[in-house]
């Protein structure tokens, strides 16, 4: 809730730069539209490590036309990709002695709150002993030493890694509540604090249709349960919305919207897209608005809003994919696929992972068996605009809290050596 989505757009839209901005998923992508780092670098998938990285003529003149390359949700890049990254600038603008082929990288993300996908098997081993951590701040290009390029020493030729934090929180007002979820982030939950948030969220759930509440929960099967389950208990007819795919768009997991969106009249629904607005009036609900259906039109979704009705109709999320002008001698950015869908989602619950970037007032935070990854429970709390929306399917555990770390280590030099430049700023 600091504003980082809203600094990748002022910056995109105000730079004269050459830009090109990334993600690696195709959900991250599409968000900032951008392009996934695996489509736009012709990445192998799996672990690159030291193997070849084949480039085709369009690949290499895209990645030299890039004065600024911006990476998306950085804290689920690997070490492994965010070296790749590296040596395909390099051996695209012949520069390999150069960190990034001398381009500028712009990162934005949270790694307290996001993770990269943990490695198995052989992956695992191999990471183990190249590298101190898969995070991605612990790549080889930081510290100068590139695995299977033999060019490089270690501390020659690295890149600096300049770290700023956005402080000022805008999505909670509450100073109180602001510091128990900092104490939440860092792992500094004293037992103050967590008897504050478990007499807080120690009610019972209003279950009035016309005050909806969402559940946010740690696993896909447990949200399918309760949005299955209180979709069936709805009467009359279920419909099924499909969407109009077009394009290379991949896979139904980087889809921005189900495929198939099952609904009933009284359906509780979630906006996955901000209203657009018309005329200069304000935007009607704001992506992770809660709403319910009342009416299902041939080509819209009628949906109420805090006692407001909006015939919502079909979106595009449009893919894009960008290419290398030659007259122009410019970056140019095309749709490479559209998918058409009503930008609404069930949401009587949806996974933490899913509520990533949205703001609630009112929440069921159901861990089950516990939090499974580090940062998932910070997620969770901080979606909250105030302690008063909080509810809880069950105390929170000292298990809950979690924190990889790997990310102490690294912020707690980032803030050393922060304090130290800005002493010497000081003197």
């Amino acid at each position: 809730g600091t504003g980082k989505s809203t600094l990748l757009r002022h910056l995109t839209w105000n730079t004269r730069k050459q830009v090109a901005v990334c993600a690696p998923t195709g959900v991250a992508a599409l968000n900032v539209e951008g392009q996934t780092i695996h489509s736009l670098f012709r990445l192998p998938i799996g672990l690159i490590a030291d193997s070849d990285i084949d480039q085709n003529d369009a690949t290499r003149k895209i990645l030299n036309a890039i004065d600024t390359l911006i990476i998306d949700e950085i804290s689920m890049v690997n070490a492994d990709v965010m070296d790749g990254i590296d040596r395909s600038l390099r051996q695209a603008r012949a520069r390999r002695r150069e960190p990034f082929g001398g381009v500028q990288i712009v990162m934005f993300g949270d790694p307290y709150q996001l993770a990269p996908v943990p490695p198995r098997g052989d992956e695992a081993r191999y990471i183990d002993d190249h590298y101190r951590s898969f995070w991605f701040f612990d790549a080889k290009v930081w510290a100068g030493e590139q695995a299977g390029d033999g060019l490089l020493e270690m501390g020659n030729y690295g890149a600096e890694l300049n770290i700023r934090e956005l402080t000022q929180i805008h999505r909670q007002d509450d100073d109180s509540f602001k510091t128990m979820l900092n104490a939440v982030r860092y792992g500094r939950v004293t037992a103050d604090i967590a008897q504050k948030l478990n007499d807080a969220g120690a009610r019972t759930p209003p279950t009035d249709a016309e005050d909806p509440i969402i559940t946010l929960a740690t696993r896909n099967d447990r949200v399918n349960q309760i949005n299955a389950k209180h979709l069936a208990a709805l009467p009359g007819r279920e419909q099924t919305a499909v969407a109009d795919v077009s394009g290379d768009f991949g896979r139904g997991d980087s889809y921005p919207a189900d495929e198939h969106l099952k609904l009933k009249i009284g359906a509780q629904v979630m906006f996955l897209r901000n209203d657009s607005g018309s005329g200069g009036e304000p935007p009607r609900w704001v992506n992770g608005t809660i709403g319910t259906v009342t009416k299902i039109l041939p080509d819209a979704v009628r949906v109420d809003v805090e006692g407001d009705e909006f015939d919502v109709e079909p979106v595009v999320w449009e893919k894009y994919r960008y290419a290398y002008d030659p007259f122009q001698k410019k970056l140019s950015r095309d749709v490479a696929a559209e998918f058409t869908q009503f930008p609404l989602r069930l949401a009587w619950a949806v996974t933490i992972h899913k509520s990533q970037g949205k703001t609630y007032e009112r929440a069921i935070v159901d861990l089950g068996s516990g939090a499974f990854a580090p940062g998932q429970t910070y997620v969770a709390l901080s979606r909250l605009t105030s302690l008063d929306g909080l509810y809880l399917s069950r105390p929170l555990r000292p298990r809950d809290i979690r924190v990889d770390e790997n990310v102490r280590r690294f912020m707690k030099n980032a803030w050393e050596k922060q304090g130290t430049e800005m002493r010497a700023v000081s003197a």
